[in-house]
């Protein structure tokens, strides 16, 4: 498993980057003289543009060398992050987030799938984990010192240590990597048919919902506690939804292996988000029952993607990488349209305090969604006949 520590480190500047601006968009709004709602657009523009890349990219850069592919987005990532914290206006801000966002789909994408590769079956949810748990310990340890370093230095002091981050992880993969062997290319009406294949639409389609409502809702996570609880220091609840996201994350993989009972997990931690999310507004005043709050909301939101990603590399052993990377494609388009209905929300006239009600709602959907789909039978039970997984750009798209 120490191998797949490699990928996880990338995924770690990532994590970093994608929830640091949710904290930073007072700082960003002051200094760029905009509101919040319209900095909360930098969120929507990177997360589009993650969400979109590896479909994207993944026919222009089929058959490439996959080490190669997945140093070059590290390496463009790396460089839009650069470019923000140089940005003089927020018209190029937009631009860099664009690029970055752009950078980190397609690495997200290559380094899930790679993950995969580097295992045997039996000990894949546990690597979908180390991968996901990158991520999130980017945002326990990474996001708070990111708000923190903003407040002393000025936001742009974050973005350069993304950057830093970004370059050693950069080297640490040129170094280490090794070799990832070529898959073969896959034809455009084979990505459309795992689109189309039911047991696919019905896992992504709940990924999406739970995308709308847990990242949607965190990008603008200090207007609501400012709002609904008096709360201007944001950064210790910015801690405590991170540290639920980091066990959640590394928890599921372990259950998954032990149980196989993936489809259940993912009623359990959607109905925790439901709950966590609804009782937000309610407890934000007491200090002690809102970082509870945001503990289990961020704890099931991570833990979510485990045991969704496992359902898809059963239901299509032969085209894991396509599903896997339509799957976090829905997740991160619907962190876009989340942040994107968030701001329209805010611009209406929307009291901010009000907004987790709005999320719990649709998370309460994606509930529902996952629930009749299961009652229908749509998702797969028993695996197809196996496939070696591959680990590269030509065969995958996104996790």
């Amino acid at each position: 498993m120490r191998k797949v520590l490699l990928p996880a480190l990338g995924s770690f500047t990532l994590g970093l980057d994608a929830y640091v601006m949710a904290g930073l968009l007072p700082a960003i709004a002051d200094d760029t003289g905009t509101t919040v709602a319209l900095a909360g657009q930098l969120v929507t523009v990177f997360t589009l543009a993650y969400a979109l890349s590896a479909p994207l990219f993944a026919s222009l850069l089929a058959g490439r060398p996959p080490r190669a592919v997945l140093i070059t987005a590290l390496a463009v990532f790396t460089v839009a992050n650069g470019l923000t914290a140089l940005a003089p206006a927020f018209a190029l801000l937009l631009a860099a987030r664009v690029v970055a966002g752009a950078g980190a789909g397609l690495y997200s994408a290559l380094s899930t799938a790679a993950a995969s590769a580097m295992v045997p079956p039996e000990r894949r949810g546990r690597a979908l984990a180390l991968v996901m748990g990158g991520m999130s310990t980017g945002t326990v340890l990474g996001v708070p010192l990111g708000v923190l370093l903003a407040e002393h230095t000025g936001w742009r002091a974050t973005l350069w240590l993304v950057t830093a981050l970004g370059a050693v992880a950069l080297a640490g993969l040129v170094l280490l990597l090794p070799p990832l062997p070529p898959s073969p290319q896959v034809p455009v009406r084979e990505r459309l048919a795992a689109m189309a294949d039911r047991s696919v639409a019905a896992v992504t389609g709940v990924s999406f919902l739970a995308a709308v409502a847990s990242l949607g809702l965190y990008t603008y996570l200090a207007p609501v506690l400012e709002s609904a609880g008096g709360i201007h220091g944001v950064t210790p609840y910015l801690w405590a939804w991170g540290l639920g996201g980091v066990l959640g994350s590394l928890a599921a993989g372990p259950f998954v292996d032990r149980t196989g009972r993936a489809a259940a997990l993912v009623t359990a931690v959607l109905a925790l988000v439901v709950g966590a999310q609804a009782l937000l507004p309610l407890v934000a005043p007491a200090p002690l029952a809102a970082g509870l709050a945001l503990v289990v909301w961020g704890a099931g939101g991570w833990a979510l993607q485990v045991p969704q990603q496992h359902r898809l590399l059963e239901a299509r052993p032969d085209r894991g990488p396509v599903v896997l990377a339509l799957n976090n494609s829905a997740l991160y388009l619907g962190s876009a349209v989340g942040s994107a209905l968030g701001g329209l929300a805010l611009s209406a006239g929307l009291d901010p305090g009000a907004l987790p009600w709005a999320a719990a709602a649709v998370a309460a959907l994606g509930l529902a969604a996952h629930a009749g789909a299961a009652g229908r039978g749509a998702t797969v039970t028993e695996p197809r006949p196996t496939a070696p997984l591959p680990s590269t750009l030509g065969d995958h798209e996104h996790s």
